[in-house]
């Protein structure tokens, strides 16, 4: 199958491109907004819109500054040292979702402290809202032809228009994500946290899914070209998800064994 030309840019105004990658973030940020002054009402933690609104921008601005700073440590540090300026270069792409993850809960943290609101219960009520923006994003990335899997012979192969993808029939792999870490990781959260568990369960229960999913899909996604495999056949994304897995899972089984 040959990707299917769509351009990255879905509307121009004079000098400015609006990017469909872009829009997935907006559309991920609202949909927040909305997820949280719901689950706050149906928790009765006393939060209105403008406390929400807060929220959420200090949600956000954690996800974007912990992204790039994670992306440029973990993937790309040596390029980023001999051309440091690039850093600002967010048009270029290269946002790390370990960062991200990071950055959200230090400006979630940061307005629960101000708020003197219990944390445990913020993040099972914040971190409902991340399978809409990891489906998303991991939309945009298939739209913007990056971030492709390893070649494979399977019926539903696609040959990305990347120079480096050589041409050859790979894994759709940010589908892939798109799928687990957006439908399937919000039915098993809305479904944990329709049980009732103690605070916590919904956050713990996150990081062990995406840690799964991440690790397992990784196994498809063609490694970044910068650092292919890190560790044997492991990949940066896997080293990295792999905490994740562990500390999300045994915390899962602490939480509800000691509630």
């Amino acid at each position: 199958m040959q990707f299917p030309h769509i351009d990255p840019v879905f509307f121009h105004l004079g000098p400015l491109a609006f990017r469909w990658y872009g829009l997935m973030y907006i559309i991920g940020f609202l949909s927040a907004y909305f997820i949280i002054r719901a689950g706050a009402k149906h928790r009765g933690v006393p939060l209105t819109k403008d406390d929400v609104s807060d929220l959420v921008f200090m949600v956000a601005l954690g996800i974007i500054l912990g992204g790039r700073t994670g992306y440029v440590l973990f993937y790309n540090l040596s390029d980023y040292l001999a051309h440091p300026l690039k850093v600002f270069a967010v048009w270029e792409g290269g946002m790390s979702f370990h960062g991200g993850l990071l950055g959200a809960i230090l400006g979630g943290a940061l307005f629960v402290r101000k708020k003197k609101l219990n944390f445990l219960q913020m993040l099972d009520i914040g971190f409902m809202t991340a399978p809409i923006g990891l489906g998303l994003g991991r939309i945009g990335n298939f739209i913007n032809g990056e971030l492709y899997g390893r070649v494979t012979t399977v019926p539903w192969g696609i040959i990305f228009p990347d120079p480096r993808a050589g041409g050859m029939p790979r894994h759709p792999s940010q589908l892939y994500e798109a799928f687990l870490e957006g439908p399937v990781m919000y039915l098993c959260l809305w479904g944990i946290g329709r049980l009732k568990p103690p605070a916590g369960t919904v956050f713990w229960s996150f990081l062990g899914l995406y840690g799964l999913f991440r690790f397992t899909v990784e196994f498809f996604r063609e490694p970044d070209y910068q650092l292919g495999f890190i560790v044997g056949s492991l990949s940066m994304g896997q080293l990295l998800s792999l905490p994740m897995l562990l500390v999300g899972g045994g915390m899962v089984w602490w939480t509800v064994r000691r509630g």
